[in-house]
Parts: structure tokens; C-alpha cells; sequence
């Protein structure tokens, strides 16, 4: 086309076509979104961490029962503060509070063996699963785990796990008593307030599933 005036051609461009994305390109995050959370090589809690106090925490639960295995005798009490705290040693066959206490001994091992396993296999994943940032579940998760085993290695070895911990009030000749426990227990108390702690106050962001190591 030519304009009568001008014997130079008039030049007519056609508009760029809008570029979409290219195949096996990355997306970038979207706006408001931390791009650290959307990034699948985004850096996990150090798994030496993870290590250590699980490990410290099985420590320090078998170091225990052997000692009370050793100083005290089969459900005799070491008062530590009268009326309020002792060593017991008991040898509890169930769980907490004493449930499954009267169950046969082949169904309750393989009940709690299967729970235990259970519980390493979801505290693994879900550790694995987290970020730096969350450092509420970076110190549960393997305080859990360090307790789960804990009690785990006892009914192994005995059938049954061992507790020595005794809180109680004795007052006007009325006593109320605590369960006994041990420092696994304690271990995976702490261990899932934290992970509650996490749960309701950690500022949670996107999760893109990481790249396969």
C-alpha cells in the first residue's frame, strides 16, 4: 500500500504477539508469596541437628532407667520431697495411665512396636517436610522421636517399660497421684507442646514438594 502523496511506501507493522510460558520453564513465585518457601531446593533443618537430640534424648532416657534400675528396688519409693515428689520404680506393661495393662502380652508388644514405628515414620517425613524457620517443630519433632524410642528399646528387651518419676499431693489425708513416668515421657511431652506451638503460632507459607536429592 502506498500513500498518493509519497512515493515511499507507507511501513505497517503487525503488534508483537504476548509471549507465553515455555515449556520446562520455572514459573516465578507469585506476588506476596515467599519465594523461599516455593523454591524445592530450599534448605531443610540440619539433619545432624535432628540427630543429636534425638540421640541425646534416648541418652538420657536409658541412662535413667538403668540408674533407677539399679538404686531402686521393684516398686519401692526414694522420697525426694516429702509429700509431693519420689522415685518409684514400676514396670508398666500398658500405656499411659495403664491402658492395655490387661491385654496379652504377644497383642500389646506388637501394638506399641507398631505404633512406635508409625510415629518414626510420620516424625521423619514431616521433618524432612520443614523449614528452618520453624524452630518450634525443629526441637519437638526429634525430642518425640528420641522418647518414642526410649520406650520402644524397653518393651523390646522387657515386654514392658520402665517408670520411676512420682509426683503426688498428699493433703488432709486425701493423696492424688500422678502417673509415674520417665524422662522419654517427659521427652515427648515437650516434644508435642512444641509441635502445637508450631502448629497455632508458626507462620505457615506455600508448599511446593522439595527436589529429589
Amino acid at each position: 500500500m502506498t500513500d498518493p502523496t509519497n512515493d515511499s511506501p507507507i511501513q505497517t507493522t503487525a503488534e508483537s504477539p504476548i509471549e507465553g510460558p515455555v515449556e520446562g520453564q520455572r514459573l516465578s513465585a507469585p506476588d506476596g508469596v515467599a519465594k523461599s518457601a516455593l523454591d524445592p531446593t530450599a534448605p531443610v533443618p540440619s539433619r545432624i541437628f535432628f540427630g543429636t537430640v534425638a540421640i541425646f534424648s534416648l541418652a538420657a532416657d536409658l541412662w535413667t532407667k538403668a540408674w533407677a534400675e539399679k538404686n531402686l528396688g521393684d516398686y519401692t519409693t526414694k522420697e525426694i520431697v516429702k509429700n509431693y515428689f519420689s522415685f518409684s520404680l514400676a514396670k508398666n506393661r500398658g500405656g499411659a495411665w495403664g491402658v492395655f495393662q490387661n491385654q496379652r502380652e504377644d497383642y500389646r508388644r506388637a501394638f506399641f512396636l507398631l505404633v512406635s514405628g508409625l510415629a518414626v515414620l510420620f516424625i521423619a517425613g514431616m521433618y524432612r517436610r520443614s523449614y528452618p524457620h520453624q524452630t518450634a517443630l525443629k526441637w519437638g519433632l526429634p525430642l518425640v522421636l528420641g522418647g518414642a524410642l526410649g520406650n520402644a528399646f524397653d518393651r523390646i528387651r522387657y515386654g514392658y517399660v520402665i517408670d520411676f518419676v512420682d509426683f503426688y499431693i498428699i493433703k488432709n489425708g486425701q493423696t492424688h497421684h500422678w502417673p509415674t513416668f520417665n524422662v522419654a515421657d517427659v521427652c515427648i511431652c515437650i516434644g508435642v507442646v512444641l509441635m502445637a506451638i508450631d502448629m497455632l503460632f508458626t507462620q505457615k507459607r506455600a508448599f511446593v514438594p522439595r527436589a529429589s536429592a
